[in-house]
């Protein structure tokens, strides 16, 4: 049995956490949540006794501590992340440092926000004839991006981008991604909040988008959504095409 489990919580409704992910937090003595992030109502099905921990007000060192002195005690560990924790979610550093203090873990994953805005758009991000390539990148900020994964460079490849923490950089974005090929009239989705009850979709072009979103005030926990899919004519897909067999149906004549 492993002593810390790295649990996605989903992207924001308490209900899109999975069973397994729901099942360990209520059985778990201490849940280290990313505060910032996660829906506190998930919370609510941690036990009467269960230590609790913001890791929005914590370092790594800090949290990394908890964990230690929990697995010294035979206790057992939630550290919740939002989304899937594989995205972004800083789990990388957490899990070399377990492995050298022999502490022995378990990542579960979740419903990355990425899946969540398709859901909340009703969108599909791989249409036939339009796009077949999903890419999740990220504006380069704080974080650098390697010479390679420009967003200029990405947008070269015309496909569906779904593209995390950064509309608080949209001008800078929306300028990238025309540089790199992508035209104006292109159409843009933001969701903000995805799967949350303040939810909010706001749809546009790269020409539009960034003076709509100025006006929406907009600042954090949105994903931006870039692709012709959003507003495109496409073939049917030929998985439920009758006149093309597989080898679990024949065509009809």
């Amino acid at each position: 049995m492993s002593q810390v489990y790295i649990v996605g919580a989903g992207p924001g409704d308490p209900e899109l956490i999975t069973r397994k992910g729901y099942r360990l937090v209520a059985e778990a003595d201490i849940v280290i949540y990313a505060g910032s992030l996660v829906n506190p109502a998930i919370l609510e099905a941690c036990k009467p006794n269960c230590k609790i921990y913001n890791s929005a007000t914590m370092n790594l060192d800090e949290v990394l501590a908890v964990m230690e002195d929990g697995a010294a005690k035979g206790q057992m560990i939630v550290r919740l992340h939002t989304g899937d924790p594989a995205i972004y979610g800083a789990i990388q550093e957490q899990m070399d440092a377990l492995e050298k203090k022999g502490i022995s873990f378990e990542v579960v994953p979740g419903v990355s926000s990425f899946l969540a805005t398709a859901a909340a758009l009703k969108q599909e991000y791989t249409l036939p004839n339009v796009s077949q390539t999903v890419i999740i990148t990220r504006m380069e900020g704080r974080t650098p991006m390697p010479p390679k994964e420009k967003l200029a460079m990405l947008a070269a490849h015309q496909a569906t981008m779904c593209i995390f923490l950064s509309v608080q950089m949209l001008d800078s974005v929306v300028a990238e991604l025309v540089s790199g090929g992508y035209t104006k009239d292109t159409p843009v989705a933001i969701v903000v909040k995805a799967s949350w009850p303040d939810q909010r979709i706001i749809r546009g072009t790269l020409e539009t988008i960034a003076d709509q979103v100025a006006k929406e005030g907009v600042l954090r926990q949105a994903m931006i959504v870039v692709s012709k899919v959003l507003d495109s004519d496409y073939e049917l897909s030929k998985l439920y095409d009758k006149n093309f067999s597989h080898m679990y149906r024949s065509a009809k004549a």
